[in-house]
């Protein structure tokens, strides 16, 4: 009984200074918590939680976090985020003080062409559409035709981005988070923002007169006019042989589409 009294004893005494050095630890550690901890702004906190917290680096930012901040320090603009709503946009904007002018946005591929656009060599090499492009300008005879081979595909972390049948890329509306990582890898800058109102949009980037570009694409805009003359509202004027669509004025009847010759024009 003497040999177990002693061993319980050898047990218990040190589990019991390891136990009162560990609550004294954890004091201390609790006081200097409190005493260094670092105050937050509190507008900074209400701006992040109105941000989209999708961390998607689009801002120009390492996350939400840091574009909260500089927003709160006026080193940033508010609309330099596209995954925020404009609803919390306003909100945000209210809180800072400001005005939130920005429109809801979305992206698009600006080109229609992909498998109805002629190729200038069959590519076999290493790599997506960014390697392609530093041969020759890609596989397009089109210079300015989606190469479709998934750039910014690979670039999408939220699987927004599509290489369709068609042979050209597309956007998932309800999985695109509008970080806009996609416009920026793409190397030929086919992925704009337009309103995220907007019905219709021009798939074609092509400046070339129609002679030409009827040559190498049987989807690229010729610069008819026709979508010009159908237009009630004159919301559509070609301009250097390119239909653009004025966003302000645009009703999104879809006349323009309907009419369009290479079918360019895509409904949304």
């Amino acid at each position: 009984m003497l040999l177990m009294a002693k061993l319980y004893v050898a047990i218990l005494i040190p589990a019991l200074v390891l136990v009162v050095i560990a609550a004294i630890f954890a004091c201390v550690l609790a006081f200097l918590g409190r005493k260094l901890e670092v105050k937050r702004d509190e507008k900074i906190v209400q701006v992040e939680s109105l941000l989209s917290g999708a961390n998607c680096g689009g801002c120009g930012f390492a996350g939400c976090s840091a574009f909260a901040e500089a927003l709160a320090n006026g080193k940033a603009d508010l609309s330099a985020c596209n995954a925020t709503s404009k609803a919390n946009k306003d909100k945000i904007a209210e809180i800072l003080g400001t005005v939130n002018e920005g429109e809801e946005m979305s992206f698009v591929v600006c080109c229609n062409g992909g498998s109805a656009c002629e190729d200038k060599y069959d590519y076999h090499g290493y790599g997506d559409c960014a390697s392609m492009e530093m041969l020759a300008g890609g596989r397009k005879a089109c210079p300015v035709g989606c190469m479709g081979a998934g750039t910014c595909v690979k670039h999408c972390d939220h699987h927004a981005c599509e290489i369709c049948e068609k042979g050209f890329a597309s956007i998932n509306d309800a999985r695109c988070t509008l970080c806009g990582k996609c416009a920026k890898s793409c190397p030929k800058g086919l992925i704009r923002k337009i309103p995220a109102r907007a019905k219709v949009f021009v798939a074609c980037s092509n400046h070339a007169k129609g002679k030409e570009v009827r040559s190498y694409c049987k989807a690229g805009c010729i610069g008819c006019g026709m979508c010009q003359r159908v237009c009630p509202n004159g919301a559509i004027t070609v301009v250097d042989n390119l239909a653009v669509i004025d966003y302000s004025k645009c009703t999104g009847c879809g006349a323009c589409a309907v009419k369009c010759p290479s079918k360019c024009i895509k409904t949304r």
